[in-house]
């Protein structure tokens, strides 16, 4: 789930016959829950927008979620060979890494 650039994780507690969540990419513990998808829709969306209201009262900003950029330093040699193999794959090298980085994720 996603909410103002918020991720969430969800899971189910069977017993309980509750969902409850957790936003994933920020320090601060953001949980929410509820017994439907609408409710946990709901539930998300105000703990985010109280989160952020939290913060504005406090004089502080919010955590912001990533922003999907990050640099990465590799030798000289290593950037050769990788732009090498991207554009004989007719790629960019950001969209050659990112694939490269997709792949391996999923396989976690």
């Amino acid at each position: 789930m996603t909410y103002k650039g918020y991720q969430a994780k969800v899971e189910m507690d069977e017993e309980a016959g509750l969902f409850h969540g957790e936003v994933l990419n920020t320090r601060d513990v953001i949980t929410f829950q509820g017994r439907s998808v609408r409710e946990l829709k709901k539930a998300f969306a105000d703990s985010v927008d109280d989160y952020i209201e939290f913060c504005a009262a406090r004089g502080e900003d919010p955590e912001k979620p990533f922003s999907g950029k990050f640099l990465v330093r590799v030798s000289p040699e290593m950037h050769r060979k990788i732009m090498a193999e991207a554009r004989q794959q007719g790629k960019s090298l950001n969209t050659y890494v990112s694939e490269k980085l997709q792949r391996r994720a999923s396989l976690t």
